[in-house]
């Protein structure tokens, strides 16, 4: 077992706050966003998912072991990449009009 300091744990609790704050912010004012809401959802829940995914590496001491917190922070990744891509190509299209 990986010792953990105190620094490492008090980190990745505050990222944890950080994605969690950024969810709630979506989901409170989000709706202001040209997100198409069920998007928006998707990106909720994936922001929280992350946020708990820190939390869980504040206790196993790195991303990567266990094998299942890697992908679960992969998909997290996986899909916060993809909603970048479709907001720039939106935002491409849109500039094009």
């Amino acid at each position: 077992m990986l010792a953990i300091s105190a620094f490492f744990r008090n980190s990745n609790y505050a990222e944890a706050g950080l994605w969690l704050v950024i969810a709630l912010g979506l989901a409170v004012f989000g709706s202001r966003s040209r997100i198409a809401p069920r998007n928006r959802w998707i990106l909720v829940v994936t922001l929280v998912a992350f946020g708990g995914s820190d939390v869980v590496e504040a206790h196993t001491g790195a991303w990567w072991d266990p094998w299942w917190l890697l992908v679960w922070k992969g998909v997290c990744v996986a899909i916060l990449l993809a909603a970048v891509v479709q907001l720039v190509r939106a935002r491409r299209d849109f500039s094009r009009r």
